[in-house]
This record gives structure tokens, sequence and C-alpha cells, in this order.
């Protein structure tokens, strides 16, 4: 009872027109960088906090919250309608979503993207409001060879799922994995594979990566073969789902918020490993002309389950950020640091200390749900007309965002060339059929997954027999190999089968 007193006295914080006000203004602000690629919620946030400082602090946090949350709305948008991803927790919505626009169902893809998020979301908030004690204080329990592990599945499994074969999409983890490498040495500070470039120092940047290998390669590739390849797209004749599409969504929603929930109180690398995996389950789970629909068409469980997962995790991110002052992602690392402007370190002593602020930033999050879920929706119509512009002019309205995007980051010159090198690679990989999502998230969580193996090889005084002393870990590991194992299997059971029949 306590609780829902407490969440009672948030709501009548949040729902103050001034609150109601910056939460609006929020999640509208973050739709459009969601939108807009290069630009992103960590980016946007770390702009304001000067602009915020004379604000409230209750109304600065609820406005940086609705523009973290805002922008996972607005990054599905462009995935779907324009394969170019505003965020790249976006990328798994643009391989299905992107497909279902090209066959003449934009509307259903993005209905299903705005309805999971708003379902994922309000569960999850639902989950922070009643378990966020509970849940941070087992997320505390998991050491770095958990966390290592945790990666590998990730690895093992886009890189098992998203490619033609698997070995195509190892290839694509191992260049990613490689590019994470490049700048200086997280423990030694030592310069690696820079070749002397000072730009490099810095690392490749990730927001470049992706949308050098999205955005560049899908103009460039468009530039190229287009005209030598048959139109797949068919004409719009609806924005809505069908009693079918929605009989498909409701199952992957709540499997995608399942999978994202728990991922957004631990610090491994974000919503990048949920989505994926969120994809993944639905991709085993699909049969008959359902699975068909993957990499063709496009299947409408392959968007809403990694949207559902995307929010999930977002959301339950509060968790370990309120309790525990623990920054699960960029986004909010710079909302520790907004906290900290105020003079607030967030912890478990911040429920007692600044009770009303943390229930009011959670009643916020119920608003600003339902405030996302007002704006995109009767949009719908708006974004899919997106699909009637000219292609020519399309993609050079996307090539001039992503160029602008490119070099906001870092007025850096260097950066283009190097965002024009990516996107020809990024066009050589589509040509020859190699998957460039593993590319980026090699390249988010191979830095991670290395700091981690270090910890953990140092916590086991120099023995890898570490991995193998705790459950979580033994489990961990187990799953691993099924994964890898269990497909050829079936498949030589498979086989086996065909050949007993014929």
């Amino acid at each position: 009872m306590e609780i829902f007193a407490a969440l009672l006295h948030g709501f009548s914080v949040a729902i103050s027109p001034a609150n109601l006000l910056w939460a609006l203004v929020g999640c509208a602000l973050g739709t459009a960088v969601g939108v807009l690629p290069g630009i992103g919620p960590a980016v946007a946030v770390a702009m304001l906090l000067p602009i915020t400082a004379k604000v409230d602090i209750t109304s600065s946090m609820i406005f940086f919250a609705g523009i973290y949350y805002g922008a996972m709305y607005g990054g599905s948008t462009t995935s779907i309608l324009l394969n170019t991803p505003g965020e790249t927790a976006s990328m798994v919505t643009a391989l299905e979503g992107n497909k279902m626009a090209k066959s003449g169902r934009a509307g259903a893809a993005l209905a299903t993207s705005a309805i999971g998020s708003f379902v994922a979301g309000t569960i999850a908030t639902v989950i922070v409001t009643l378990f966020a004690p509970f849940v941070a204080d087992f997320a505390v329990k998991l050491g770095p060879p958990e966390y290592f592990l945790l990666m590998v599945l990730a690895f093992t499994t886009v890189s098992a799922v998203l490619g033609a074969s698997t070995l195509r999409g190892m290839t694509s983890l191992f260049i990613g994995l490689a590019v994470g490498l490049v700048g200086l040495d997280q423990i030694s500070g030592q310069a690696r594979y820079t070749f002397g470039v000072p730009e490099l120092l810095d690392g490749i940047e990730i927001v470049l990566v992706a949308v050098g290998l999205f955005a560049v390669a899908e103009v460039i590739y468009f530039g190229m073969y287009e005209g030598r390849e048959r139109e797949t797209r068919n004409e719009m004749s609806r924005v809505y789902m069908t009693g079918k599409e929605w009989k498909r969504s409701i199952p992957a929603w709540l499997r995608g918020t399942a999978i994202g929930a728990p991922f957004g109180c631990i610090p491994a690398g974000g919503t990048e490993i949920p989505t994926f995996l969120s994809y993944a389950v639905e991709k085993k789970l699909a049969k008959g002309e359902n699975r068909k629909e993957f990499g063709t068409v496009g299947a409408i469980e392959g968007v809403a389950s990694p949207e559902a997962a995307n929010n999930a995790t977002v959301t339950t991110a509060m968790i370990p950020l309120l309790t525990l002052g623990l920054p699960t992602s960029n986004t909010t690392a710079i909302l520790l640091g907004a906290f900290q402007n105020y003079g607030i370190q967030p912890g478990p002593q911040l429920f007692t200390t600044s009770a009303a602020l943390v229930w009011a930033l959670i009643a916020s999050l119920y608003i600003g749900n339902v405030m996302l879920l007002i704006l995109n929706l009767p949009l719908v119509k708006v974004w899919v007309q997106l699909l009637r512009i000219p292609k020519p002019q399309l993609y050079a309205g996307i090539l001039i965002f992503a160029t602008v995007g490119a070099y906001g980051m870092r007025q850096s010159a260097f950066d283009l060339v190097l965002l024009w090198g990516i996107g020809l690679v990024g066009v050589v990989m589509r040509r020859f059929d190699f998957p460039t999502a593993p590319v980026v998230v090699g390249m988010i969580l191979g830095p991670l997954a290395e700091a981690q193996l270090r910890n953990a090889v140092s916590i086991g005084e120099g023995s890898f027999a570490v991995f193998f002393q705790r459950p979580m870990s033994v489990a961990l590991i187990v799953v691993v190999v099924v994964v890898l194992v269990l497909p050829r299997v079936a498949k030589m059971m498979s086989a086996s089968r065909a050949v007993r029949t014929a």
C-alpha cells in the first residue's frame, strides 16, 4: 500500500500543468531525435543539460526521461520507411519493417511498433513501480563472468540467425569486433590499430558505423543497382492492422517485453542484445508461411517483438539508475550526470531522501507512454506519405541527413571520409549477402566483452576456471552451446530422415 500511496502522490506532481508540458515537449523532441539519424537521445540530453540548469529538477528529469523513451519510439519510423535507423536500437526493426513497407504494409509495421512500444513500456513501468529494489538486488549479484558470457550469447545468436549462413554472420561479427578494438586500450592506455591517425585514438563512433552501413550504403546501393532490379514495392492501401496481424503481434509483444525487461537492469550493452535476441526468438518460433515472410516480404513479429524488447529495456533501465546509481546505457549515464548537476546522487537512499522526485519521475513514465501513443498512431498516415516521395529526392534527403548528422558529432572532415568508406563496405556486404547488423553488434559489445573478460580472469587469478565455478555462468555456457549445436543437430536429423524416406 505504501508503494501505491507514493505513486499516487507522484501522479499528483507529474500531472501539474508545467510538468505535463515538459513531458509533452520531451516526448515530441525525443520522437524527432529518434527519427533523425546520427543524433540519438544521449547527445540530445547532453546538449540540453545547460539549458535546463535553472529549471526545477522534477520538471527537468521528466523532460529528459521523455526524450529518452521518445527516441525509442521515433527510431522505428525511419527504420521501417527508409531502412535508416535513427538509433542503433532500431536496427533490428529495419530488418523486417522496411521489407513490410516495400510490400505495401508500412501502416501495419508502424502500428505494431507504436502499440508494442506502449504495451512494453507500460508493463515495464509496472515492473519498475513494484519490483525495483528486488530486481536491482538480483542484477547486482551478476559479476564479470556472467556479463562476458551474456555477450558471448549475443554474439552467437546474432551471427547464427541474421546471416544467410553462420559463416557469413560470423565474418560480419568479427569485422565488428575488429573495428571495436580501434583506439586506446581501456586498461593499458596503448593505442591500437590507429595507424598513426590522431582521429582514431578515440575509436570509431558507433553512430558513424551504423549510419554508414545502413543509410549511406542504402543510397549507394540504390544508385548502383536499383535500375537493374525489379521493383518489389506494392501500392499502399491501409494504415492499420488486420485481425490476423493483431493475433500475431500480441504474443510477440509479450515475448519481447519478457526478454527486454531484465536487460534494462544489467550493464550488458543496452538495447542491442535484447532486440537481437527477441528477433532471433521470433524467427525460431515462426512456422509455415509466417516463417517464409522473414527476410522476404517482412514478418510482423520481426517488428513487434524487437520494438517491445527495446522499450521494455529502456524503461527498466531506470531501476539500476535510481536504486544503485548504476547507468546501463549512454543515455542513462547522461541522466546520472543530470542528477549530479542538481546535487543528487542516485542510489539506495534516493527513495528516502528524494521520494517525491522519484515517484513523480515514475508516474511520468506512465503519462509519457500514453502521450507517445497519441503522438504516433494518428500520425501513421503522415509517415506513410514519405513512401510517395520520388526515390531520387528521397534518397538524396537521406544522404544529406546522414552526412550532416555524422559531421555534427565532432565537426570532423575525417569522419565524413570514414562515413563514405563504411558506406562502400556496406554496399559490398549487401551485394554478397553478408549481414551488416552483426558488425554493429560486434563493435558495440566487443570492448565491453573484452573488459569483462579481463575482469573475470583477474578474479580467477589468471585461470579461466572462474567461468565454471558460478551457477549462472555455467547456465549461460550451456545456453551458448545449445544455440551453436542444436540447429546443426536438428538439420542433420532432418537430412537423415529425408534419406531414409527417399
